[in-house]
């Protein structure tokens, strides 16, 4: 099975992030222009949370609150489950089926250098099933009886 790192390496390289004291409009406005549906939350170079589209939804806007007021402080997952790059995908994603999550930071030591999503991880083990299929093709093809 692929790693972290390999699935990280087909993406854009960029890590999205607020702070604990921005707005959730703020975090809101990130995930629709950079068409993402979480985005991490740091505090200086150190991660503190992870904030999502249903963190925001369920939290501030069901109960009737002020995305323009609300602090993402008040409502994000705080010390998220973290991931590293030489961590499988089976793995990632057996946490995320346990932990009923959909996003993964990526550490490389106390850095964040990605966020790893279960599309993603279902993305990259579609493509490595197409690949199999492809070669049994070839495989088949080349050694069958004409």
């Amino acid at each position: 099975m692929s790693t972290v790192k390999q699935c990280l390496d087909q993406k854009p390289k960029s890590v999205i992030s607020v702070s604990p004291s921005d707005k959730v409009v703020k975090a809101l406005e990130l995930m629709r222009d950079k068409r993402v549906r979480s985005i991490i939350v740091m505090e200086g170079d150190a991660l503190v949370g992870i904030v999502s589209q249903g963190d925001c939804a369920i939290k501030v806007l069901l109960p009737g609150g002020d995305a323009r007021q609300t602090a993402i402080e008040t409502i994000m997952t705080r010390n998220p489950i973290t991931v590293k790059l030489d961590d499988s995908l089976d793995g990632c994603m057996g946490t995320m089926v346990q932990r009923h999550i959909r996003h993964l930071p990526v550490m490389n030591g106390t850095q964040v250098i990605g966020v790893l999503s279960i599309g993603d991880i279902v993305k990259e083990i579609l493509n490595m099933q197409g690949n199999q299929i492809q070669f049994l093709e070839t495989y088949i093809k080349g050694h069958g009886v004409s």
